[in-house]
Order: structure tokens, then sequence, then C-alpha cells
């Protein structure tokens, strides 16, 4: 189990669909990748609310590839993969699925592992414990450190 893809999406509004992700490949432990993707969401819309939470508007991806266009660099590290995110189950999960759907792209085969259930705790309690530098919302920063997270558990 330590080996596995961590992720993280920040979203353009409340259905879900992604605007950034955040990956990081473990691989026996170390990491061995890390992505850093703007994808511009449908029709390019945002909400200003989700705006205000991460910094993310449309102006930074105008230009931006959409989903379907980035899928094929993310899909090997979750495809058939561990995959890794905090609160998973209520938002990370069902980000990737419903852009997914909505690129219409199948739904792949992954294992789902979510540190909120492990540890019971939010992110931001979390690193400030485990004294882990922590850039709130900043998709890759989330990622590596759910990926500090799962590491230490597995060692629980």
């Amino acid at each position: 189990m330590n080996t596995f893809t961590a992720v993280d999406f920040e979203t353009a509004t409340g259905y879900r669909n992604g605007c950034q992700i955040g990956l990081v490949r473990v691989e026996n432990g170390i990491t061995a990748k890390e992505i850093n993707l703007s994808v511009q969401p449908p029709g390019n819309f945002y909400w200003s609310r989700f705006t205000e939470i991460h910094g993310i508007s449309s102006k930074q991806t105008i230009n931006a590839p959409s989903f379907d266009q980035i899928w094929q660099i993310i899909e090997p590290y979750i495809s058939n993969q561990n995959v890794v995110a905090h609160n998973s189950f209520g938002f990370d999960f069902p980000v990737l699925e419903k852009t997914l759907d909505h690129s219409n792209l199948p739904i792949p085969n992954y294992n789902k592992i979510c540190t909120y259930k492990i540890y019971g705790s939010k992110l931001s309690n979390l690193c400030r414990q485990h004294n882990i530098l922590l850039n709130h919302h900043d998709e890759l920063s989330d990622a590596k450190d759910c990926a500090e997270l799962y590491l230490r558990s597995l060692s629980l």
C-alpha cells in the first residue's frame, strides 16, 4: 500500500466541475511524480464564492485545456491504482467521476482511500498537529500533504 496516487481537486462551481488538479505519485514510499494542472471548467464558468475560497478564476483558465484533453496525462496514475484523497468520498472522488461523466469518459476502476476516514479530522488540523506545511486550497499542496498523512498512517 506504499505505492499510491494522492489527488486533490479544486472546483469552479457547486456542480463539481474541476478547475485544477494536484496529483502526487508515491512509489514504494517515495514521491516519484508531481502533477499540477489547470483545467478549463465547462464554459469557463465560476461561482464567485469558489473563487474566493481558492483564488482561481476564469482569467487563469481561459487558455487551459478541458478535462478530456488532460485525462490521458493523469489516467495512468488513477486507473487500477490506489488513490488517496482527503474527504475523498464526500468531495474528490465525486468530482473526478462527475468531471469524467461530463467529458463522456468512462470511470476507471481504482481503489479509493480517504485520509479523513483514517484520521477523522480536517486536513488543516491534521497538518498543524503533524507539523506539515500546508498551503490550503492549493491543489498540489493539498495532494502532497494528503500523501504524507497517508504514508504516516501506514506505520500506525
